[in-house]
């Protein structure tokens, strides 16, 4: 593998960041323990294009072994969003899509990336095209069980109101979707101890770790300031969406960034629109002692 497998912005970004990633194992299609990994899981962080051509991002959710992989090219996902759900209606055949299959029990996770080949009733069909693994760093352990699904009614927020302020405070998780026309859609993983994302009025400031050294996240930006970012109230399933531009801080004062150790640069989000969905998933999360703050 060689540097041809990253966009021109995530080639970017490398170098802006100053790094250099000649080899990254970025795969056309899933290894077995890749394929096998996803069928183990009860829910699945996706994102694709919504409105305008900007990411939104949700979770769908099944008993483990929802999310199938008949070959190494091919998830089969047998879920589909609520119809309240923001990527409700986005989600259609040719749509190019982003996945990320995380334990939070064991902190492992992989990628895959593609575009929807169909669409029926009982699901989703995706032909795979990037797939990779990433590190646990960064990941807090938990674990889940099963819950009625009981959702309220969904509000549409404009901007941040105190009840997101609090959400977004007491985060230690967090998922960003982004991308672009010309590279496809991504969904990615941060992760840090509460409060690791500040947010004042309208504006999100979120730390930016070691990483892979791939800059995915910060490569589609660069493409295209667009992103959605996705919080889970862990003990009742409620989850914000948000949608919003992001700047990429790439040399931030050394006092911003010693507010949050180990952060090499930041990025702010700037809210334009959101959804708070109450009870809106099926599943209930516990902490069981263990983190992955520090890596």
């Amino acid at each position: 593998m060689n540097t041809t497998v990253f966009h021109s912005g995530e080639v970017a970004a490398q170098a802006m960041a100053g790094v250099a990633t000649p080899h990254a194992a970025v795969r056309d299609w899933m290894p077995d323990q890749h394929r096998s990994f996803f069928a183990l899981l009860p829910f699945l962080p996706i994102a694709t294009a919504g409105e305008g051509g900007g990411p939104v991002a949700t979770i769908l959710t099944g008993p483990p072994g929802f999310v199938a992989s008949p070959d190494p090219t091919t998830l089969r996902i047998a879920a589909l969003p609520d119809p309240e759900d923001p990527v409700a209606g986005w989600l259609r055949p040719g749509a190019s899509v982003g996945m990320l299959g995380i334990d939070l029990a064991t902190r492992r996770r992989n990628r895959a990336n593609g575009t929807l080949a169909a669409v029926d009733r009982d699901g989703l069909t995706v032909s795979v095209s990037q797939s990779f693994g990433n590190c646990p760093r960064y990941i807090q352990t938990r674990q889940w069980q099963a819950a009625p699904t009981r959702p309220g009614a969904v509000t549409h927020l404009p901007g941040l109101d105190a009840a997101a302020h609090a959400m977004i405070a007491a985060a230690d998780t967090a998922f960003v979707a982004s991308g672009a026309a010309t590279a496809g859609f991504d969904i990615s993983h941060r992760g840090g101890f509460p409060g690791f994302i500040a947010s004042v009025g309208d504006t999100l400031t979120i730390p930016d770790f070691p990483g892979n050294h791939y800059f995915n996240t910060l490569g589609n930006l660069l493409l295209d300031p667009r992103a959605a970012l996705l919080f889970i109230d862990w003990r009742d399933g409620t989850l914000l969406h948000l949608l919003g531009e992001a700047e990429i801080v790439w040399a931030a004062p050394s006092e911003q960034r010693e507010m949050v150790p180990r952060a090499e640069r930041l990025w702010r989000f700037s809210v334009t629109w959101g959804w708070r969905r109450p009870g809106a998933l099926p599943l209930r999360w516990s902490r069981d002692g263990g983190s992955g703050a520090e890596g």
